[in-house]
């Protein structure tokens, strides 16, 4: 019952279906995904997300059962639908502006099998400041991506360094006809095409921990 409400359009697709893979990241148009702030392991005191594609399968998932503050609770795991870890989301202890890093998954979860992707924190000392920004390269000033709007009141855009070109957006996810909308737990992502989804999944995560 819950699962369709969050997303009315979910159905099992054969294995034959020659629709392109969640992950896809070159696409004609924006790709329009679901987001359930809610682990995908259905027991009471998980935190996580379920992150479902527009045919309603699920394509990425973080599992978190830890309950200690988040400088604390080591590195979150941002994985595919079937649980494959693709990166390693790891906060920086005591750190004033909440940075985060990025890590992709190699052949094992130890470091020594981790590449770095990114960086994330945010754009001001200002605790009240709801705006992040991403370096792809550690070694430069220039942010590579920056957030805009509120990311808590699911109104939000991840643009270019700039601030020019939008990457993604996120609101308030809207069903029967767009008369209802639901709560915060669930809302909508939309990407646009050629930008690497999986990026973005790791960018909202660590947005949620920050803000």
């Amino acid at each position: 019952m819950i699962m369709s409400r969050v997303h009315p359009s979910l159905r099992k697709l054969n294995d034959d279906d020659d629709e392109e893979g969640p992950a896809a990241t070159m696409r004609l148009s924006p790709s329009a995904w679901t987001v359930w702030k809610k682990s995908s392991m259905a027991f009471q005191g998980t935190d996580g997300f379920s992150i479902y594609d527009s045919e309603g399968r699920l394509a990425f998932r973080v599992d978190n059962y830890s309950r200690k503050h988040k400088c604390f609770a080591g590195a979150l795991l941002l994985m595919d639908g079937e649980g494959k870890a693709l990166m390693a989301l790891k906060p920086q202890i005591l750190s004033v502006r909440d940075k985060w890093s990025g890590f992709k998954c190699g052949d094992g979860l130890e470091m020594s099998h981790r590449t770095h992707a990114f960086s994330m924190r945010r754009r001001s000392i200002l605790n009240g400041c709801e705006q992040a920004e991403v370096f792809m390269d550690s070694s430069s000033s220039t942010a590579s991506f920056r957030t805009e709007g509120c990311f808590r009141r699911r109104n939000c855009e991840i643009k270019d360094g700039k601030g020019e070109e939008v990457v993604a957006r996120i609101s308030r996810k809207k069903v029967k006809n767009n008369s209802v909308t639901l709560g915060d737990d669930v809302f909508s992502l939309v990407i646009q095409p050629g930008v690497d989804a999986e990026l973005v999944m790791a960018f909202l995560v660590v947005m949620d921990r920050i803000f």
